[in-house]
């Protein structure tokens, strides 16, 4: 897109906008500060010309730190657990916040990560968006957790009309006239709402941020010591990459010598083809993410905000209306600050931290016997599955959402705990204590509801016609 002279005219407006969304200065700044990027053409592109891999020879493996346990649970009460809560889950037909979801044994995400929390005597802490925060207040008031978590608001940026760099105007529904600014925002939001200095005024130094929907993603006590005896100010998990990775950021070294993140939207359309390739860069970011706040703290009130590497995503005004006005989203992902921290640092972990539940296929695994709660109620691989890894590919006609999901599994989940993969074709419904065994392919062709009946052990395709 060619730069416009004319853009820095709407920057009052956007300015006057968000003053009267009463939004913190340091956001409005943050936003003024990527707005006038987007108006001189910048578009977050990162080329393969400026970046090189980064090999397993220069990360530490997570499978080798176990000596720094110790370290970990002395730090414990120094560290706090912050889960982004943010997301509706509105991919898979939820309407509230994802962490709602029964995930595993009649349990909620938010009832196991308050668990969790409990079990390690490790604060917790949540970043609410403006579709989350309410329904969260009414949970907890339900659960009624011994030790509340502390809850803080993600921020808004407005939309930017892409014809002429100005504000998007919606009165039938002026909520889509914002944007949530993406998970990058944390660093700000935390600031300023004041859980940052609540956090350091309880001496609590060392955050570990991961999404609410990843049980995986625990405070490790590991992880947590390598991370405090290191002295990182930031530390990256990062896991190899596999061919369904291939969509994911992923970790690179700048030519500069810092580590950077590019994610997808950030690679130039005609470099994806090496954006793609797992042998190239093979290392992508879980998303879990270790800060020391006292750095956090000092960066921000050096610099004023944390502006990270803009992601320009082009959307229409309205998610549902294609006829809609065409706008820019700024965004940003949480671990682009990687490259902001001197001595930031990346981690190899196992993939049993990364267990996001993104579609429903995600939930019938977690659901099933392939997964258990460890006594700490980790959520960890059943030690006794046959197969290392599973493949689940249900129709999105009949499973992607929730509700056409819950019908078709109403007596509970398959046994997987033999399965290497699991393809549905067509509308099925499961009974009660069915097994899937091996490489399974259940392929339905008629009009009407197929039926894997009561006790069946699945060991072949079925075709029902």
């Amino acid at each position: 897109m060619q730069k416009n002279s004319d853009a820095h005219k709407h920057l009052p407006s956007f300015i006057l906008k968000m003053e009267r969304a009463n939004l913190h200065p340091v956001v409005i700044d943050t936003f003024a500060h990527y707005y006038k990027k987007i108006i001189s053409g910048a578009t977050g592109l990162i080329s393969d010309k400026d970046i090189r891999p980064v090999t397993s020879d220069h990360i530490e493996d997570a499978d080798r730190i176990q000596k720094y346990a110790n370290a970990g649970r002395h730090a414990s009460p120094n560290a706090v657990m912050i889960k982004l809560n943010g997301g509706l889950g509105t991919s898979m037909g939820l309407t509230r916040a994802k962490s709602f979801l029964k995930v595993k044994n009649e349990k909620t995400f938010l009832e196991i990560i308050l668990k969790q929390a409990e079990k390690r005597h490790v604060k917790l802490a949540l970043m609410n968006s403006f579709s989350t925060h309410e329904d969260t207040l009414d949970a907890l008031s339900k659960i009624k957790p011994s030790d509340p978590p502390l809850l803080f608001l993600q921020n808004k940026f407005p939309k930017i009309l892409q014809k002429n760099f100005a504000p998007a105007d919606w009165p039938k529904s002026p909520d889509l006239e914002w944007n949530p600014p993406g998970h990058g925002d944390i660093y700000s939001a935390i600031y300023t709402s004041g859980i940052l200095d609540t956090l350091l005024e309880k001496e609590i130094v060392y955050a570990f941020i991961s999404n609410s929907d990843n049980l995986g993603a625990t405070l490790d006590e590991s992880l947590l010591g390598y991370f405090v005896e290191k002295g990182f100010p930031f530390m990256m998990e990062v896991a190899p990459r596999t061919p369904s990775d291939v969509k994911g950021g992923h970790i690179a070294r700048h030519k500069d010598g810092r580590l950077i993140l590019r994610e997808s939207a950030q690679c130039p359309e005609n470099e994806m083809s090496a954006f793609r390739d797992i042998k190239r860069y093979g290392f992508f970011n879980t998303n879990n993410i270790w800060i020391n706040l006292k750095v956090l703290h000092t960066l921000i009130q050096k610099i004023g905000a944390v502006k990270l590497p803009i992601i320009r995503n082009p959307k229409t005004l309205d998610p549902r209306d294609e006829n809609s006005p065409k706008v820019f989203q700024i965004e940003t992902a949480m671990g682009a600050a990687i490259s902001l921290f001197e001595g930031a640092a990346v981690i190899k972990v196992p993939a049993s931290r990364f267990l996001p539940v993104k579609k429903c296929n995600d939930l019938l695994s977690i659901r099933s016997d392939r997964f258990i709660f460890s006594t700490e109620n980790n959520l960890i691989a059943n030690p006794n599955t046959g197969t290392k890894t599973i493949q689940v590919d249900l129709d999105p006609k009949y499973y992607g959402k929730i509700d056409l999901f819950d019908e078709r599994f109403s007596k509970g989940e398959p046994s997987l705990a033999n399965c290497e993969s699991l393809t549905v074709k067509g509308d099925v419904r499961f009974e009660n204590n069915v097994a899937i065994r091996g490489k399974i392919v259940i392929t339905n062709k008629g009009k009407t509801q197929a039926v894997i009946k009561e006790g069946t052990v699945v060991e072949k395709d079925i075709v029902f016609n």
